[in-house]
């Protein structure tokens, strides 16, 4: 008879709520699990680190709001396990502090069933120190006490020993205590706290939506009910909450609390959303294209075969070079078969994608466009060159034409083609129609602007859903094709780069 194997239960810290404070073992658990067992705290971000084929499942609670009772979270564990599966348990912070990891990991225990305790980045010290807020400081306290501002309802008294807390703690964090506020500063003052003590509540610590209300016992709760402040909070009261006039940096970056849609494909957006992040803005992801294979490869394989018969090569995009590099190594081919070419790239992006394969471009225009590739091989002798131009199945004409005109043979061979992805639409007509405004649309290529009308529709693009959002576009060539499709372009990239975008929104919002 087989042995039956238990598979392991990895309880995780997933952190704050910034996804880049998860831990390297934390995500090192993520990539190599079955399944992710995560919470409504855990930014869902973390999930892109999971292998493909990777069982995810949701079970937040969010106030009275149960995707799963506690219990049943618990037996989901133990059956995943019973299955033989490696299971990722992300909770929100750290698993240990008010999370309930100390029950599961009970559970798991009790069934014989191996688990392991990643730690992570609590809030409790995450969230005040995005606002400013050192919780120790030796001129102000040395003693410091983590509570729970949501004790079991079940309990006859409470386990918290308020004078204690009020009289001989100089910071104390309350976690989950927005709703309890009222009565957790009436037991401070009730127990000897002077009205006078400065304490902050931090919404949403670490993420770019966060919000910081600050007061004293006294007029705290009106100033948090005039803010409109809701769960999740962190509470701070102490003197270090002084310190935050002077030390706040998180909520002083330029794109603070700014929402901005970015389009590009979901696998190269990246340098674009930590851009924007980094800068302050809180960006949603909608890909408006998805980079796929061709749908046959008879050409580019004939112009793998006969690459000694071209003199140049033209890559006009970084999915250029990746999918023309990963078909020559599918052939059998290397680096080395392109001994004899000379290569241009569109761009420094372009033209480094294709440094990593060895090789430096002979031509990189100063401006990143078709236009300016034409100009460069004006000076030099193409008439009866062989040119080869692997790129996207649906493209600007000008450059194969005017190269043609130049006297050169153009062989224009799909490497790649863009589609609409299928499952964006209904997310991002909800996001354009929520309450939580959109502040901007970032557009990256003519693709993004034409896949994004036909992703909305027109029966949403007549009801102002992008009435007051800002548009920005990477380029001349891009704002061209937005106005065309009727949309109006606010900002356009003097640098025809993600650098050169994010500059443009920085010195949009700067005015």
């Amino acid at each position: 008879m087989k042995a039956y194997k238990k598979g392991k239960v990895y309880l995780i810290g997933a952190g704050p709520g910034d996804p880049d404070l998860i831990t390297i073992k934390g995500k090192k658990c993520i990539q190599s699990a079955d399944v992710i067992v995560y919470d409504y705290l855990a930014d869902s971000i973390l999930l892109e680190y999971a292998k493909e084929n990777t069982e995810i499942i949701y079970v937040g609670k969010k106030g009275s709001d149960h995707t799963l009772t506690q219990d049943k979270i618990n037996q989901l564990l133990v059956d995943k396990a019973l299955e033989g599966k490696i299971i990722a348990r992300l909770k929100g912070g750290d698993p240990f502090i008010f999370g309930r990891g100390g029950e599961e990991a009970l559970v798991l225990i009790e069934n014989k069933i191996s688990c392991e305790i990643v730690p992570g980045v609590t809030s409790a010290i995450a969230a005040p120190a995005y606002a400013g807020i050192p919780l120790t400081h030796r001129d102000f306290t040395s003693t410091l006490a983590f509570v729970t501002g949501h004790e079991n309802p079940e309990k006859k008294e409470s386990d918290i020993n308020w004078d204690s807390l009020a009289k001989g703690i100089g910071t104390i964090v309350f976690l989950m205590g927005v709703k309890n506020l009222q009565s957790i500063v009436k037991n401070l003052i009730d127990h000897g706290k002077p009205e006078n003590t400065p304490i902050a509540l931090v919404r949403w610590g670490t993420k770019p939506q966060q919000q910081t209300v600050t007061g004293t016992l006294l007029n705290i709760v009106q100033k948090v009910k005039e803010a409109g402040l809701k769960a999740p909070c962190i509470i701070v009261a102490g003197e270090v909450v002084n310190l935050r006039k002077s030390m706040k940096w998180f909520e002083k970056r330029p794109l603070m609390g700014k929402r901005i849609i970015v389009t590009r494909a979901r696998h190269q957006a990246s340098q674009l959303v930590d851009n924007l992040t980094r800068l302050g803005a809180q960006c949603l992801s909608f890909p408006t294209i998805e980079i796929v294979p061709p749908d046959d490869y008879t050409k580019i394989d004939m112009a793998i075969a006969s690459l000694s018969s071209y003199k140049w090569i033209v890559f006009t995009s970084v999915n250029g070079v990746v999918f023309f590099f990963k078909r020559l190594f599918e052939s059998g081919h290397d680096v080395r078969a392109l001994n004899n070419l000379k290569t241009a790239s569109i761009g420094p992006a372009t033209a480094e994608k294709l440094l990593e394969f060895g090789l430096t471009s002979d031509i990189v225009p100063k401006h990143y466009r078709a236009e300016s590739v034409i100009d460069a091989f004006s000076d030099i002798e193409i008439k009866g060159a062989k040119i080869l131009l692997p790129r996207a199945g649906i493209a600007r004409p000008i450059l194969p034409v005017e190269l043609a005109k130049m006297g050169a043979h153009v062989d224009e061979i799909t490497v790649y083609n863009t589609v609409i992805p299928d499952s964006q639409k209904e997310k991002l007509i909800t996001e354009l129609s929520s309450l939580d405004k959109i502040d901007m649309i970032t557009f990256t290529s003519s693709s993004t602007v034409t896949n994004f009308k036909n992703m909305l529709g027109p029966e949403n693009l007549n009801n102002n859903l992008l009435k007051k959002i800002t548009m920005a576009s990477i380029g001349p060539i891009t704002t061209e094709t937005a106005k065309k499709e009727g949309f109006d372009i606010k900002i356009s990239a003097e640098t025809f780069t993600i650098q050169g975008l994010c500059d443009a929104i920085l010195k949009y919002y700067q005015k």
